[in-house]
């Protein structure tokens, strides 16, 4: 009995051995598309025997844990060659260009920094180019040159070399022989006065401020009572009389301060201004404030751009309390309205 029991066992036992080796491969090959005649990725294989080790009979710890530390797992950034994400610049971009130009017609809304972002150009250029003497006084219909590369127009000085203009401006001579066009037979020929085009050369940051209208702080933040130029002389209410500011109404008292960093080269009283101070900048440029109820600086005192120099008034011939405001250039009266930001 116990012979006839152990036999059927046996057999029980080659019978489950053997379907597991015919039938698993077969299941497995119906899980898969008869087409498929590739090879499986390495991360299917790994991913079949973990499950397989997990779900099995008997369980046991997963293929990844045994594994762990000889598998290797690269990044899919790293199996590629990496990329330059930058392009080199081509070399000729680096080398002197001819110069040609385009044109602009300035249209409603047109601005100067405006316009320089659109074709890629700095301010200076386009200012320096058009000879623009004020950038508040563009006009709806004008026509600019706009050319293709950066730089300034410069007037050649007596004694002036072109050596000794590319060091002036960084540069250098085959760079300006290139964009002017001179050839080495030319170069002799250039006379006073003669307008060369400076590649990557920028204006002087003082007379950009200048032309852009950046050059100084309203010495007091109110309205105009009265511009500069040709008005009714305000005492008699008769008369044409030159007016050599800006007349700038404000409360008795507020305070009044320096439009430009510069040295105080006088203070005083006057018939006209009343209490008065006067302030030299660089560049040839002056001050004058007048009016004042009191002045709160000295001659000779250096003062920073918004330093407080006095008080508003109402002294001298005035019809009450404002600053009168005027700005030399070189011993002329310009009109300050064009130069305060």
């Amino acid at each position: 009995m116990k012979e006839g029991l152990l036999r059927v066992a046996m057999v029980c036992a080659l019978t489950y051995g053997m379907s597991s080796l015919v039938f698993r491969p077969v299941i497995g090959m119906m899980v898969r598309r008869p087409s498929e005649k590739v090879e499986p990725a390495p991360e299917e294989v790994l991913a079949e025997v973990a499950f397989e080790e997990e779900n099995g009979m008997g369980g046991g710890v997963s293929y990844f844990e045994h594994n762990a530390a000889t598998v290797n797992f690269t990044p899919v950034s790293l199996e590629i060659e990496p990329v330059i994400s930058g392009v080199p610049e081509p070399a000729e971009y680096s080398k002197p260009q001819m110069l040609f130009y385009t044109s602009h017609k300035i249209q409603r809304g047109d601005i100067i920094g405006g316009l320089a972002e659109k074709f890629g150009l700095n301010q200076d250029t386009i200012i320096s180019i058009n000879t623009i003497k004020n950038t508040r006084l563009l006009q709806i219909g004008q026509v600019l040159r706009i050319p293709n590369q950066d730089g300034i127009l410069y007037n050649v000085q007596k004694g002036d070399t072109l050596s000794g203009i590319a060091e002036r401006y960084k540069t250098t001579v085959e760079a300006i022989q290139t964009v002017n066009e001179l050839f080495p037979h030319t170069i002799d020929a250039i006379k006073v006065n003669a307008s060369l085009f400076i590649p990557g050369a920028q204006l002087d940051q003082i007379d950009l401020k200048e032309i852009n209208g950046d050059l100084f702080i309203w010495p007091v933040r109110s309205y105009i009572t009265s511009a500069y130029g040709y008005r009714i002389d305000p005492i008699r209410g008769t008369g044409r009389q030159f007016h050599s500011g800006l007349d700038i109404g404000a409360p008795m008292g507020t305070p009044i301060k320096a439009a430009m960093s510069g040295r105080v080269s006088s203070v005083g009283y006057s018939e006209s201004y009343g209490n008065y101070v006067v302030i030299s900048h660089h560049s040839g440029y002056r001050t004058m404030y007048g009016h004042m109820s009191v002045i709160r600086v000295k001659s000779g005192a250096f003062v920073v751009t918004g330093e407080r120099i006095g008080d508003v008034g109402s002294t001298g011939h005035s019809t009450g309390p404002h600053l009168h405001f005027t700005v030399y250039k070189n011993g002329v009266t310009v009109n300050p309205r064009a130069l305060i930001k």
